[in-house]
């Protein structure tokens, strides 16, 4: 059966040419990162908790030193102009995605189907990678040569959603989601739906704008509130109570310096003086999703 394992191999064997390159154009910090990397997508189910504690150890030591700031890589020769053609490859990406979390689920021995949209991605990138071998006819080398240059361009924030993630995982192991929903069992008034629903979907929000990232604040607002309040007292439909609050965490996203890789890195790449500027035009489109959201859950979430 293809699963999560799988798409962790492909992941796995993109680093492994990003280290190789690096390492041939002697940068050593890069290679030994980009090793790291492959090696916990290739085997990081088999080095066990402490391998992969001193895995990530080894990669925050990397990346505090400033061994990724030295020596841009390359970048591969410039293909010619194609307009906005070059679109169309892009668009098998999404395109396949789509297609296989429909199609997948009719095949559920071939494909895991709590894993179908990851696999269609994954295939969908394979796709346009061939796409865009059989059209541009590049160099063998150029298209990971382009990646490890963006990968690089973008940083150690390339890990923040990784990390922000198993935070989040910790955060839920640890508890914290019990202590959240005894504070706003205090606040809610008694039997108040739309107390629950404020409390849950601005919780996510405000989480997610502490930790960085919707995914580490989803396992503790979703313990603390939406399975106990909200789908438990309230009988809402669970799919749409998890949807709609990850939707309301991502509107927090739009709005923290702490998601780097979204909100600071772009400022970065386009060389703006405000560092906060992405932020800043953000919050025009966060606040009032914030509160479609809100609105969606309280109409559509419970019957």
């Amino acid at each position: 059966m293809i699963g999560l394992g799988t798409v962790y191999v492909v992941a796995g064997l993109m680093f492994v040419a990003f280290a190789a390159l690096s390492l041939r154009a002697r940068r050593l910090g890069h290679a030994v990162f980009h090793a790291l990397l492959a090696l916990s997508f290739l085997a990081g189910d088999r080095l066990g908790d402490l391998g992969n504690g001193v895995l990530v150890l080894g990669l925050v030591a990397i990346a505090g030193t400033g061994l990724l700031a030295r020596k841009p890589a390359p970048a591969a020769a410039a293909p010619a102009p194609r307009g906005n053609g070059l679109f169309a490859a892009a668009l098998v990406i999404p395109a396949t995605a789509l297609a296989g979390t429909l199609v997948f689920g009719a095949f559920p021995a071939l494909v895991d189907p709590r894993q179908a949209t990851l696999v269609a991605l994954a295939i969908g990138a394979l796709l346009a990678l061939g796409a865009g071998y059989a059209w541009l006819r590049p160099r063998p080398a150029a298209p990971f040569v382009e990646g490890l240059r963006l990968i690089d361009a973008i940083g150690w924030a390339a890990l923040l959603p990784q990390m922000l993630a198993s935070l989040g995982a910790v955060f839920a192991l640890a508890g914290v989601g019990d202590v959240v929903g005894g504070l706003a069992g205090g606040a809610i008034p008694q039997g108040s739906l739309i107390g629950a629903v404020l409390a849950y979907a601005i919780g996510m929000a405000l989480f997610t704008m502490v930790m960085g990232n919707a995914f580490a604040a989803f396992p503790v607002m979703i313990a603390a509130i939406g399975v106990p309040l909200l789908i438990r007292v309230h009988h809402g439909h669970p799919a749409i109570v998890a949807a709609l609050g990850m939707l309301a965490g991502f509107c927090g996203t739009l709005l923290t310096p702490m998601a780097a890789n979204f909100n600071l890195v772009p400022a970065a790449l386009l060389g703006l003086e405000d560092r906060y500027a992405v932020i800043r035009q953000q919050v025009a489109t966060a606040l009032p999703l914030l509160a479609v959201n809100i609105a969606l859950l309280y109409g559509l979430g419970f019957s």
